[in-house]
């Protein structure tokens, strides 16, 4: 009987076999694949970059028993057929079939649409002829006409193209059912990596024609990870146990991190910094600083290991994560959040968020500067080359090699970017030689230049791309003739450039650590991060092999050049080196944490540090699953298919400790907003669940150091969203607890508000109107755009206090006189800040050395003087020293509006002859609010003087009329005031009405 199953089972999967063959041969897009799997290795590479480490195994498929009845002189026929069935070779052959089709379901039918901005890629790019022409997108009548006749044109011509489309839809909707039933067969006949991928495309399908199938998703990890013990497939089964996604399996935490061990141990990347997060957040287990940065620094590694085995300097860093609360001015809008003000608001996201409210698109954008480039406008071509060549409109503090801004990617184009370099390089170096290490000579250089402009710097990208092989080929000797090039004019890239030419002897022949040393102090002197990174290395290197740290005991000297090294990494962080700074900087706190003979403080302060940067450095290191940028991009879709696949994308990432995931799925599930009410993870009515997510998430965001997470969740408690259920008083004193914590940081004026309203109230705290006044000064005082209701609030406050006293109530505010609110606002607030013991010691004798204007220059006099105020005053002026943005970083989009501006008021109606509005233009710019003033008072002062001299002519004239009747013999006339008398002809112009 079992002989008899096995011969159905055969025959069946026989003829899918063979279906299959025919079906790819008939098809002329499904020839053999030459890409998608190495058959040496058995690994697959799949269009999602997400599948990847699976290891090719094949089983007999014994307990495949379908239920297929042939007759018994058909398997008899074909028994000696049967016999000759490899099972492993047809799983193979029906596994490549459903990747060569995947693959093209995935190449000519793209995913999700990135770009929120409308931007178009560089070969997409409009003419200057149809600059001129009018389009449907323009202004006017002349665009509703054509946006109208477009819209005519698709009712009545459509019908055909929606019957193609339907067709091509239905045609690819088939192709995904193939692929499916394809990885099953595969799968059935025991093929590991088809069951992988069909796991993988279950819960993260590529498109709308893929289902989505969390159970068999679920299913099918379980089975992968108990045949092959794959860590990536244990890493998603913890998902499901931690999280409970879509009701598979219950909530089980013990499980969840029984998953993770056994993944993180199998070298799985995500698994290792989930299981580090854990640890050290003391997610459903104990705090435990040293096994987080345990693993961390596993993942750490594997990241610092990928980034090596890039060109050199290492691969392109990834783009940067995006939080969509950015795009609209913070969680709580333009001005009410702390991510949008201060020096937050010069942040790219937030910037580029304001951009889409002012309606500009990254498309005008480049058009505007296309045009200005191609008129010969060098600023313009180098700033259009800079963008193509990292991909996005905004840069990434720190030089070339920190990265660039997610929220600003365009299409990358190298060919583009080496074109507007060219253009401008060959202005100074018009000829290039034979031998490009013999370009010194006169004849490859123009005659006179005297200023180089951005040459240098574009010959700086120029050798950037030649020595990492990007757009051309890879040629060293070429990369440092550009180099030395641009170092004639002693620009910082270039010298870094050279700096690792020869300190990696990239170059035949060129081999000099000290002459390395020296290209990267000049540039480091120009406080390029990435120069202070390569000196740091260096010393580092002279510290401690390569391979890692073996010993427990630190030698003085080794002492040393760890200082040395710490410090030059801690100032290519202050200079916005994102990567390899942070990844250094926890190796050495690591290895004071794990030295003998330490304090345990001091140990303990490592150990912190340690966790903090590995976490940053595995964070930026996501090549091979970038998950926060692919859930950006699928939520810029606009589909619901889309907005669920990011919803889970960010879920994976934020229990792998990203800050912005948590924040970004927060955010979308926010009750406030409601925005998912219409999908399953938040249907029609509030869901409780979905709250208690997002109240997860607010709170994982805010232990982060986001504030304004931190005062979300102190809104959830106050209105009851996704908390346990408790009294209100209860919750209410839970609320105020999270609104103080976010105003103890001093920088939410949102916090301050709600606290001043609770204090005002007596909700959660006593009844104090002197704290709610102090809050509500102190809410002013963060941000003066808060002017308008911090003012109604206090003339609510004042009135609500008046009333209480007139009822016989005490502690009521003072309307006249001297109140201590008025003075202690500044002094409390100050005295709350962290104050270092050190300010309080006596000056050394170095301090006391300083002359007396110094003295005078530092710390002026103005204003009342308070204790902590000298400290405040350093503070601030050390913030300012440290976050001034290089010139060259600049806002892209707020430089282009600002030429835009200076153009049109350049060709505008007055010309140099309006003296007035030519002063505006020169040097007293910014002075039009005190030029205004002044006119005014002007104005207001020759209307006075012109009615003085009125006045005075007038009674000048009566004296001399009565001077010349009393000289008449006349008696004088009665006064009549402005009537004249009866003999005047003036009084015939008087009309009286009686």
């Amino acid at each position: 009987m079992a002989s008899k199953a096995r011969r159905r089972a055969a025959w069946l999967a026989f003829g899918l076999v063979a279906l299959a063959a025919f079906s790819a041969s008939a098809n002329p897009d499904d020839a053999q694949p030459t890409q998608g799997v190495r058959a040496s290795t058995g690994q697959l590479s799949t269009p999602d970059s997400a599948i990847h480490g699976v290891q090719q195994t094949t089983t007999t498929p014994h307990d495949i028993q379908p239920d297929v009845d042939h007759t018994t002189e058909g398997s008899v026929r074909g028994q000696a057929s049967l016999d000759n069935i490899d099972f492993p070779t047809s799983a193979t052959r029906a596994f490549r079939s459903a990747i060569f089709t995947l693959h093209n379901l995935t190449s000519y039918s793209q995913q999700y649409t990135h770009d929120p901005f409308s931007q178009q890629s560089a070969s997409q790019q409009s003419s200057f002829l149809s600059s001129l022409l009018p389009t449907a997108q323009g202004k006017g009548p002349i665009g509703s006409a054509i946006r109208i006749s477009q819209k005519l044109y698709h009712r009545i011509f459509s019908s055909g193209k929606f019957a193609t489309s339907r067709k091509k839809d239905e045609e690819i909707q088939r192709k995904a059912i193939k692929v499916i039933d394809l990885l099953q067969l595969s799968a059935e006949l025991g093929n590991m990596d088809a069951l992988f991928t069909l796991a993988h495309l279950s819960l993260f399908p590529p498109n709308i024609y893929f289902p989505s199938d969390p159970k068999l998703a679920y299913s099918s990890f379980a089975t992968h990870a108990s045949i092959t013990g794959n860590a990536t497939s244990q890493s998603y089964l913890a998902f499901f146990h931690s999280t409970g996604y879509a009701d598979v399996v219950p909530i089980d935490q013990t499980k969840a991190l029984l998953y993770y061990t056994f993944a993180a141990q199998g070298g799985d990347k995500g698994a290792q910094m989930a299981l580090g997060y854990r640890y050290w957040s003391g997610i459903s287990t104990l705090e435990d600083c040293s096994r987080a940065a345990a693993w961390y620094e596993e993942a750490a590694d594997q990241a610092m290991q990928k980034f090596l085995s890039g060109p050199p300097g290492g691969l392109t860093l990834p783009y940067t994560p995006t939080s969509l609360s950015d795009l609209d001015g913070g969680v709580y809008g333009p001005g009410a959040s702390v991510a949008s003000t201060g020096f937050n608001v010069i942040r790219p996201a937030v910037k580029a968020g304001f951009a889409r409210a002012a309606g500009e698109t990254w498309e005008d954008l480049l058009e505007y500067y296309m045009f200005n480039a191609d008129r010969g406008e060098t600023d313009f071509a180098y700033k259009l080359g800079k963008i193509f060549y990292q991909g996005s409109i905004y840069a990434a503090a720190g030089g070339t090699a920190s990265g660039s801004e997610g929220v600003g990617r365009i299409a990358q184009d190298f060919k583009q970017a080496q074109y507007y370099f060219l253009q401008i390089a060959r202005q100074v170096w018009p000829r290039d030689p034979p031998n490009p290490l013999h370009h010194k000579a006169s004849a490859y250089k123009a005659e006179v230049v005297t200023q180089p402009g951005w040459a240098p710097k574009s010959a700086a990208y120029i050798g950037r791309m030649y020595m990492r092989g990007e757009g051309v080929k890879q040629d060293y000797e070429t990369a440092m003739m550009w180099f030395e090039r641009g170092a004639e004019y002693a620009d910082r890239e270039c010298h870094n450039g050279l700096g690792i030419i020869w300190r990696d002897g990239l170059v035949k022949g060129k081999k000099d650590i000290r002459k390395a040393l020296e290209h990267f102090a000049i540039a480091a002197g120009q406080e390029l991060a990435e120069a202070h990174v390569n000196l740091g290395k260096h010393y580092y290197g002279r510290s401690v092999p390569l391979s890692g740290w073996t010993g427990n005991l630190i030698t003085h000297a080794a002492r040393g050049e760890f200082k040395l090294a710490a410090t030059y990494f801690e100032t290519a962080i202050r200079f916005g080196s994102t990567f390899e700074a942070h990844f250094y900087l926890a190796k050495i706190h690591t290895m004071n944490m794990r030295a003998s003979g330490l304090p345990q403080d001091y140990a303990a302060g490592s150990c912190s540090s340690a966790v903090s940067f590995y976490k940053l450095a595995a964070e930026r290191g996501v090549w091979d699953d970038d998950l926060v940028n692919d859930a950006e991009q699928a939520w810029n879709s606009g589909t619901e298919r889309g907005k669920e696949i990011a919803i889970l994308k960010w879920w994976v990432a934020a229990e792998r400790g990203f800050e912005v995931a948590q924040n970004n799925l927060a955010y979308v599930l926010d009750q406030d907003k409601s925005m998912l009410r219409s999908t399953r993870f938040s249907p029609i009515q509030i869901s409780n669940d979905t709250a208690r997510l997002a109240l997860t998430q607010w709170i994982r965001s805010a232990a982060q150091r986001n504030v304004d997470s931190l005062v979300k969740v102190g809104d959830y408690y106050y209105h009851g969203f996704g908390v346990p259920d408790e009294p209100e008083s209860v919750r209410w004193e839970k609320a105020a607890k999270f609104y103080q914590s976010a105003a103890d940081t001093q920088l939410s004026a949102l916090a301050m508000w709600n606290l001043g309203w609770m204090y005002e109230n007596g909700i959660g705290v006593p009844q104090d109107f002197h704290l709610a006044k102090r809050h509500y000064d102190q809410a002013l005082e963060i941000n003066s755009e808060a002017y308008l209701p911090v003012l109604l609030s206090l003339i609510k406050l004042h009135a609500r206090s008046l009333w209480h006293t007139l009822q016989g109530g005490e502690n009521g505010l003072k309307l006249w006189g001297y109140d201590e609110d008025r003075m202690s606002v500044s002094e409390r607030a100050n005295l709350k800040r962290e104050i270092d013991p050190a300010s309080r010691s006596q000056p050394n004798t170095e301090t006391r050395s300083h002359t007396h204007e110094e003295t005078v220059d530092t710390f002026d006099d103005d204003g009342p003087w308070y204790m902590g105020k000298a400290r405040e005053d350093f503070q601030r002026r050390r913030q300012q020293s440290t976050r001034q943005v290089p010139e060259e970083e600049e806002d892209p989009v707020q430089w282009a509006r600002e030429r835009r501006i200076a153009e049109n008021e350049r060709d505008g109606d007055f010309g140099p002859e309006d003296y007035f509005d030519a002063a505006l233009r020169g040097g007293h710019r910014g002075e039009e609010g005190v030029d205004t003033f002044l006119e005014t008072m002007l104005l207001v002062t020759l209307c006075l003087v012109v009615a003085a001299l009125i006045y005075i002519r007038t009674r000048l004239v009566q004296r001399a009329r009565r001077e010349e009747e009393r000289n008449q013999g006349r008696p004088p006339p009665p006064n009549l005031g402005l009537f004249p008398p009866p003999d005047d002809p003036a009084r015939q112009d008087w009309q009286i009405v009686r």
